[in-house]
């Protein structure tokens, strides 16, 4: 049950941005992000390349292995692009600046991969029906060449102190590693067997981690649209921590939400004993949702218990008349 709002004098703290102890990370951050620029174009570059050895080579694994590649691409690229979006500033238009372009972009991206993933598996059926020739030395030679690609740009990754966007990236090279390693075994087997329905088989399995990939991306997106609770987060455990603050009577009307993937916001009404303690209960909500749950973006609403009504029984009332 509501209780009733406070007293025009314990005011809200509507959209509180306290963002105390980072300051020490800004150098690290930017020495650690400073070869994803790089990296991004390492990788375009030798998929452009790779998607036309494919063409020439009529290799469907090489072709899956290019949009692979693309796919991490246009990812780092996207959060690069949100990330200078992020930094506008809020309008009278847009309140909370423009945050959602990364979930937006990353939408469209998502919907891109699925088209490519489907168009890949319908090519590979049609291969297996008809199977064509392959140039096997071909799909060795960059498929070897992009396996060594992608560990030059995880060796770059792991340069400097690791961000999170930066992990991030050497999980995609990573990914892109394997499909590399799939696209040489389709070029190895082929070179030395004669066997081309590997490679369409080993299309599907690209296509399939592609797919995942893509699945995992859009759940996370519509759960940011959808303003679920982000992952890593939970809604019981951060109103029972809340609730265990000392001088918090009760705690409700809790919302959990993300404006993208890297700045989750919480709304909630705080029923305390007294006004007074307000400013003591708010500097300890901030703490604790900064340091256990790094939720800095807080809008929280002050509220004093509700008095409990004068109840009268009917049993009540027929003892009062008897005694009459």
């Amino acid at each position: 049950m509501h209780a009733p709002h406070t007293p025009s004098s314990v005011s809200d703290t509507p959209h509180d941005h306290h963002h105390g102890g980072h300051g020490h990370d800004h150098a690290h951050h930017h020495a650690a992000s400073r070869w994803l620029p790089l990296a991004l174009a390492i990788t375009l570059g030798f998929a452009a390349v790779e998607a036309f050895a494919g063409w020439w080579s009529g290799s469907l694994a090489l072709l899956g292995d290019a949009g692979h590649m693309l796919t991490d691409a246009l990812a780092l690229g996207l959060a690069t692009l949100a990330a200078r979006f992020a930094r506008a500033p809020a309008s009278p238009r847009h309140s909370y600046g423009l945050h959602r372009m990364e979930a937006l972009a990353a939408l469209a991206n998502g919907l891109l991969m699925l088209a490519l993933v489907g168009t890949l598996t319908w090519q590979a059926i049609l291969r297996l029906g008809a199977p064509r020739e392959v140039a096997g030395e071909v799909v060795t030679a960059v498929a070897l060449s992009g396996l060594a690609i992608n560990l030059l740009v995880a060796w770059l990754l792991t340069r400097g102190e690791g961000d999170l966007n930066t992990r991030g990236a050497l999980l995609h090279v990573l990914g892109d590693a394997l499909g590399s390693v799939a696209a040489l075994a389709s070029g190895l087997i082929i070179q030395f067997t004669g066997w081309t329905p590997i490679d369409p088989l080993l299309t599907m399995l690209i296509g399939g981690l592609i797919l995942a990939s893509t699945l995992a991306l859009l759940r996370r997106v519509f759960n940011t649209l959808l303003e679920g609770v982000p992952e890593g987060l939970s809604l019981q455990r951060v109103g029972q921590a809340m609730a265990a603050t000392e001088g918090v009577r009760s705690v409700h009307d809790l919302h959990i939400w993300s404006l993208d993937s890297r700045h989750p916001a919480l709304s909630a009404h705080v029923v305390i004993a007294h006004a007074t303690e307000w400013p003591a209960v708010l500097a300890a909500l901030r703490r604790m949702l900064h340091a256990r749950f790094a939720i800095d973006h807080i809008t929280l609403q002050p509220e004093l218990p509700r008095d409990e009504p004068m109840v009268f029984a009917p049993h009540h009332s027929r003892r009062s008349e008897d005694r009459r």
